[in-house]
């Protein structure tokens, strides 16, 4: 079993920066991809970004490709979503998930993941 923390939601302006953490529990972190999603009010749960095992390989949703970053740091069980020049429509709960289907690429769909963390909220004003 993992455990997923997420850290680092909060307030923002428009065009302003943050970035979520996500602390994952367990010795095998290295091998299994990571994603990112969110979910605004009334919406469905939507792919933000993934990353896999090692790090070499990253997808975006086109919404946030070039301004969003995901990266991880095996040996501190985390990874990382950086995100810059953040819009309104940005405003989300934010997750990070599991894909425990050691050494694949990482995946798209929400259903392919196996845990989830509690999520962190982003709040962007206009």
């Amino acid at each position: 079993q993992v455990q997923l923390v997420e850290s680092g939601g909060g307030l923002v302006q428009a065009g302003g920066s943050l970035r979520l953490s996500c602390a994952a529990s367990g010795r095998t972190f290295s091998y299994y991809a990571m994603g990112w999603f969110r979910q605004a009010p009334g919406k469905e749960r939507d792919f933000v970004a993934a990353i896999s095992g090692r790090g070499s390989t990253t997808y975006y949703a086109d919404s946030v490709k070039g301004r969003f970053t995901i990266s991880r740091d095996n040996a501190k069980n985390t990874v990382y979503l950086q995100m810059n020049s953040l819009k309104f429509e940005d405003t989300a709960v934010y997750y990070c998930a599991a894909d425990l289907n050691y050494y694949r690429d990482p995946v798209r769909h929400r259903l392919e993941y196996d845990y989830w963390g509690q999520g962190t909220q982003v709040t962007v004003s206009s």
